[in-house]
C-alpha cells in the first residue's frame, strides 16, 4: 500500500527548484532528498544537473557526478550528456536544461536544478546576449594578438569593458575586442539586450548553500581523495587515450590535471592529492564569493547541515 499523499490543488504547477552552492557543499544529496520528499507528497521531481563538469561522459569519477546509488531512482538528467570531445558553452547548456524544465512541467513533475555553475544559473533564468556570429578572420587576428597587445587595442576600442577586465585574462579579453571589431557594439550591449531566459516562466523555489569555510574545504580535501581512490587515475588515462584536444573543458577539468601529471612522471599521486586539493578548494573559494555576492539577496541561504526542507521549501513541501 503506497503512503503517498494527493497533491495539493494549490500547489504551484510551474515551480522550479534551484539547490546552489560551492562544490562539496552537499547540493547532490539535498536534491535528492528534496525529490524523495517531493514524492512522498504524490509529486514526481526530476533532478537537473547544472556542473559544468558533471556535464561530461569522460568525468564520472573526476567530477563526483552521482552515482546510480546516491541517485536512489530519481531521474537525473544532463549528467554525462556531453562527450568530452564537443564543449559544453553556457548556451548549449542553458537551451538543453530549458527543454528539461519545460518537459517536466508538462510531465507534471517538479524540476530540481542542482550545481554551482553561476554563469549555467544565470544563462537559464536571465537569457544570453545575442551575439552574431563572429567572421572568422577577425577572430583569427583577435586571437593572434599577444594578450598585452589585445588588452591596449580593447582600451582604445572598448574602455568601458576593458576597465572591467584583468589585463592577463586573455580569454575574456579577445572576447570582448573580437565582439566590438565584429558587430561595432561593446559586450556591455549586448549583455543589456539578453534573450531566452526563463526566469518570469517559472516560479522559483531556490536556496543557496554556503558551509562554513573551513567545514567546506575539509569536504574538499576528502572528495579528492575519494575521487582518487575510486579510481581517477584510470578514467584520466582512458580520457588522454582518446588524443582530445588540450584545450577543451574537459581536459582542464580540476583532477585531469592533476592526474595527468602522475601519468607523465612528473608527480607522485601523494603530490597531485595535494595539488588536486589545493585546486578544489580555490575554485570552491571562488563559487563560494559569486554565489554570496552575485546571487539576488531575497533567495534563502543556509548551512548544510541545518537545512529543513519544509521550511527551506515551504512552496513545495507544505505542513
Amino acid at each position: 500500500m503506497s503512503t503517498r499523499e494527493t497533491p495539493t490543488d494549490n500547489a504551484p504547477k510551474n515551480v522550479m527548484a534551484l539547490i546552489a552552492g560551492p562544490t562539496a557543499s552537499g547540493k547532490s544529496d539535498l536534491a535528492v532528498r528534496l525529490a524523495l520528499a517531493l514524492q512522498e507528497r504524490g509529486r514526481e521531481a526530476h533532478v537537473i544537473n547544472a556542473d559544468s563538469a558533471q556535464v561530461y561522459a569522460d568525468l564520472a569519477i573526476v567530477s563526483a557526478r552521482p552515482t546510480e546509488a546516491e541517485m536512489q531512482g530519481v531521474p537525473h538528467l544532463l549528467f554525462g550528456a556531453w562527450d568530452g570531445a564537443q564543449a559544453c558553452s553556457a548556451a548549449d547548456w542553458a537551451e538543453a536544461a530549458r527543454r528539461e524544465v519545460f518537459a517536466a512541467h508538462e510531465g507534471g513533475a517538479v524540476p530540481i536544478l542542482v550545481g554551482g555553475t553561476g554563469l549555467y544559473i544565470r544563462t537559464l533564468l536571465d537569457g544570453i546576449a545575442p551575439i552574431p556570429a563572429i567572421a572568422p578572420n577577425v577572430r583569427e587576428t583577435v586571437r593572434a594578438l599577444p594578450v598585452a597587445e589585445a588588452y591596449a587595442a580593447l582600451q582604445a576600442e572598448d574602455p568601458e569593458r576593458a576597465a572591467q577586465l584583468n589585463a592577463g585574462d586573455s580569454q575574456r579579453v579577445a572576447r570582448a575586442l573580437e565582439v566590438v571589431r565584429a558587430t561595432g557594439h561593446s559586450m556591455l550591449y549586448w549583455q543589456q539586450h539578453l534573450e531566452g531566459g526563463i526566469a518570469a516562466q517559472v516560479t522559483l523555489a531556490p536556496l543557496v548553500l554556503l558551509p562554513e569555510r573551513e567545514a567546506l574545504f575539509e569536504r574538499c580535501d576528502r572528495r579528492f581523495q575519494a575521487m582518487v581512490d575510486a579510481g581517477a587515475l584510470e578514467e584520466v588515462e582512458a580520457l588522454y587515450a582518446r588524443g582530445l584536444d588540450e584545450t577543451l573543458p574537459v581536459m582542464r577539468a580540476i583532477g585531469v590535471r592533476e592526474m595527468g601529471e602522475v601519468l607523465y612522471g612528473r608527480l607522485t599521486m601523494a603530490e597531485a592529492i595535494l595539488s588536486g586539493q589545493q585546486a578544489t578548494r580555490n575554485y570552491a573559494k571562488r563559487q563560494y564569493t559569486w554565489l554570496r555576492n552575485q546571487l539576488p539577496d531575497e533567495w534563502n541561504r543556509a548551512l548544510p547541515e541545518s537545512v529543513n526542507l519544509e521550511s527551506q521549501f515551504e512552496s513545495l513541501l507544505p505542513r
